[in-house]
């Protein structure tokens, strides 16, 4: 009996010491994992969209060495009556508004300031897609009809085996895919534990086998479609997408701040979500597609995939908000009407005529009720109107 009892205890000792090796080998991993899980929680979701590095790995994305382009500011002018309850409702933590290239409003919120490099969510999507118009008008993509796997071998024999470039860039690539934020063993959440576990996406897309509907043939959001967007662009130029976006939209906007991309185990950059700049920084990106991708008196992204890029291509359903090359079109859209848009309250709106661009973030975990966006819209409405 004595020595049954010794040798559970050293079983017993062993199993901790292998615990506590583990724990210290796997600790970056297990911390990760663990923001993750707490990183929508009520009482940190607002600090932790303003320190992504710190429950991610990250790639940076240098402002180089060039002049700050300035924003000036204009003259103040008074935001819609209920603009202060749609705020505090939505969890608004900084709104920007610009008219012809001026700064007519800026204040920030729940204890952010304009320093915060906050997290964009799916705006990043409308960032590649201005990376990959400037890539295709110089050549880097043959054709928005290329198959996938023409940039991207790694996907043959996937789900994504007969899905165009198009096809992706218009989330129609039929992949099945679950997107629900609020449904832990979805795609999209296994996604994020593969991010912050170190894994790579690569694999993670290649994963997937099944399809719901042939390519093209119907519209539902996909977000791994963007992320092999970003497979097709690495394929085609041989580069990464930090370095080419860097190189070809970061560094010539003049930013005030370098920004950073949450990356993957191999430093991937997560094309999907993953941009982290000060709001200022998004607006210089919102003001240079607000005038047709010329900025600082370069032509930056070109004017006509712009304008092809925020149709509404793609076969949404009748009468629902529309969807382009990674960007949305709302409802009853004017022309020159678009906007970039991110879970829990990220969004870049343009309304082109009018010359006004709104930046705002956001903390809000009632984003998926019912009617948020739309009211949402009409609320960017009702500034641009007031102006």
């Amino acid at each position: 009996m004595r020595s049954l009892l010794k040798w559970m205890l050293r079983v017993a000792l062993m199993l901790a010491l292998a615990a506590i090796v583990v724990g210290v080998w796997k600790r970056e991993e297990i911390q990760r994992l663990m923001a993750v899980n707490s990183l929508f929680a009520e009482e940190k979701i607002v600090h932790n969209f303003s320190h992504m590095n710190e429950a991610f790995l990250t790639v940076a994305l240098p402002r180089g060495n060039g002049p700050t382009s300035e924003l000036t500011y204009g003259t103040g002018f008074d935001l819609p009556e209920s603009t202060d309850q749609w705020i505090e409702d939505r969890a608004v933590t900084s709104l920007l508004v610009m008219q012809d290239g001026e700064i007519r409003f800026e204040e920030y919120y729940l204890g952010t300031g304009p320093d915060d490099h906050r997290i964009s969510w799916s705006v990043a999507k409308s960032y590649l897609s201005a990376l990959f118009g400037i890539l295709l008008a110089e050549g880097a993509i043959g054709s928005l009809d290329d198959p996938v796997v023409q940039y991207a071998p790694k996907l043959a024999g996937t789900a994504y085996d007969g899905a165009t470039v198009r096809n992706v860039l218009n989330m129609a690539s039929g992949v099945t895919f679950n997107e629900d934020y609020f449904d832990p063993n979805s795609d999209i959440n296994r996604m994020g534990r593969v991010v912050a576990l170190g894994g790579e996406l690569d694999d993670f897309a290649a994963s997937l086998q099944d399809t719901f509907v042939e390519p093209g043939a119907q519209w539902q959001y996909v977000s791994i479609d963007t992320h092999v967007i970003g497979m097709v662009i690495r394929g085609a130029t041989g580069r990464s997408v930090s370095d080419l976006l860097t190189e070809k939209i970061v560094q010539p906007l003049g930013l005030e701040q370098d920004g950073y991309y949450v990356a993957d185990g191999a430093g991937v950059a997560f094309v999907l979500g993953g941009l982290n700049f000060t709001t200022r920084d998004f607006a210089r990106f919102g003001q240079m597609i607000l005038q047709n991708g010329t900025y600082g008196g370069q032509q930056l992204v070109p004017a006509d995939w712009i304008a092809e890029s925020v149709l509404p291509s793609a076969p949404t359903q009748a009468g629902k908000i529309g969807y382009g090359y990674q960007w949305w079109i709302p409802i009853g859209a004017h022309e020159g009407e678009f906007l970039a848009r991110g879970v829990y309250g990220q969004y870049i709106y343009f309304d082109q005529p009018r010359g006004v661009l709104i930046v705002t973030t956001g903390a809000d975990r009632k984003f998926r009720d019912d009617g948020v966006n739309e009211a949402n819209v009409e609320m960017f409405r009702s500034i641009a109107q007031s102006l």
